[in-house]
Protein backbone atom coordinates (compact mmCIF):
# COMPACT_ATOMS: atom_id res chain seq x y z
CA UNK A 1 0.00 0.00 0.00
CA UNK A 2 1.56 3.16 -1.30
CA UNK A 3 1.27 6.23 1.89
CA UNK A 4 3.93 8.03 1.38
CA UNK A 5 2.06 10.71 0.92
CA UNK A 6 1.08 10.87 4.65
CA UNK A 7 4.15 11.99 5.51
CA UNK A 8 3.87 15.62 4.30
CA UNK A 9 0.16 15.90 5.29
CA UNK A 10 -0.66 18.86 7.24
CA UNK A 11 -1.41 16.46 9.97
CA UNK A 12 2.00 14.46 10.04
CA UNK A 13 3.62 16.18 12.88
CA UNK A 14 -0.15 17.16 14.86
CA UNK A 15 -1.98 15.06 17.75
CA UNK A 16 -4.05 12.51 15.77
CA UNK A 17 -7.06 13.03 17.90
CA UNK A 18 -7.28 16.31 16.42
CA UNK A 19 -8.89 14.07 13.12
CA UNK A 20 -11.03 12.27 15.57
CA UNK A 21 -13.14 14.40 16.84
CA UNK A 22 -16.34 14.17 19.30
CA UNK A 23 -18.18 17.04 18.11
CA UNK A 24 -18.87 19.48 15.52
CA UNK A 25 -16.51 22.18 16.32
CA UNK A 26 -13.75 19.64 16.38
CA UNK A 27 -14.75 18.45 13.28
CA UNK A 28 -14.55 21.85 11.95
CA UNK A 29 -11.27 22.36 13.36
CA UNK A 30 -9.51 19.16 12.01
CA UNK A 31 -11.26 20.64 8.63
CA UNK A 32 -9.48 23.53 8.93
CA UNK A 33 -5.87 22.04 9.24
CA UNK A 34 -6.84 19.74 6.33
CA UNK A 35 -7.93 23.02 3.94
CA UNK A 36 -4.67 24.03 2.78
CA UNK A 37 -2.94 20.48 2.55
CA UNK A 38 -1.08 19.06 -0.37
CA UNK A 39 -2.18 15.96 -0.27
CA UNK A 40 -6.11 16.23 1.03
CA UNK A 41 -7.19 14.68 -2.35
CA UNK A 42 -4.58 11.35 -2.22
CA UNK A 43 -5.76 11.52 1.68
CA UNK A 44 -9.27 11.69 0.71
CA UNK A 45 -8.70 9.15 -1.98
CA UNK A 46 -7.23 6.31 0.81
CA UNK A 47 -10.30 7.13 3.38
CA UNK A 48 -12.71 6.29 0.67
CA UNK A 49 -10.99 3.58 -1.29
CA UNK A 50 -10.31 1.88 1.89
CA UNK A 51 -13.89 2.86 3.86
CA UNK A 52 -12.37 4.71 6.63
CA UNK A 53 -15.26 5.38 8.40
CA UNK A 54 -14.17 7.51 11.24
CA UNK A 55 -12.25 11.03 11.54
CA UNK A 56 -11.54 13.60 8.88
CA UNK A 57 -9.87 12.64 6.03
CA UNK A 58 -8.88 14.76 2.55
CA UNK A 59 -10.99 17.83 4.97
CA UNK A 60 -14.37 15.29 5.04
CA UNK A 61 -15.84 14.32 7.55
CA UNK A 62 -17.56 10.78 8.07
CA UNK A 63 -21.52 11.67 6.42
CA UNK A 64 -19.02 13.70 3.63
CA UNK A 65 -17.67 10.64 2.99
CA UNK A 66 -20.79 8.91 3.13
CA UNK A 67 -22.35 10.79 0.36
CA UNK A 68 -18.93 10.87 -1.63
CA UNK A 69 -19.54 7.01 -1.71
CA UNK A 70 -22.93 6.77 -2.13
CA UNK A 71 -22.95 9.45 -5.44
CA UNK A 72 -19.88 7.47 -6.95
CA UNK A 73 -21.81 4.29 -6.74
CA UNK A 74 -24.95 5.81 -8.43
CA UNK A 75 -22.75 7.67 -11.11
CA UNK A 76 -21.45 4.16 -12.08
CA UNK A 77 -24.33 2.81 -11.98
CA UNK A 78 -25.97 5.87 -14.58
CA UNK A 79 -22.78 5.23 -16.75
CA UNK A 80 -22.76 1.26 -16.73
CA UNK A 81 -27.01 2.03 -17.85
CA UNK A 82 -25.79 4.82 -20.07
CA UNK A 83 -23.19 2.46 -22.03
CA UNK A 84 -25.58 -0.88 -22.54
CA UNK A 85 -28.53 1.65 -24.10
Amino acid sequence: MEINWMVKGNCAHRDPQIFFPSDGIGVAKAKNICSSCPVQEACLEHALTHRIDHGVWGGCSERQRRKIRKQRKLDAVLTSVAVTN
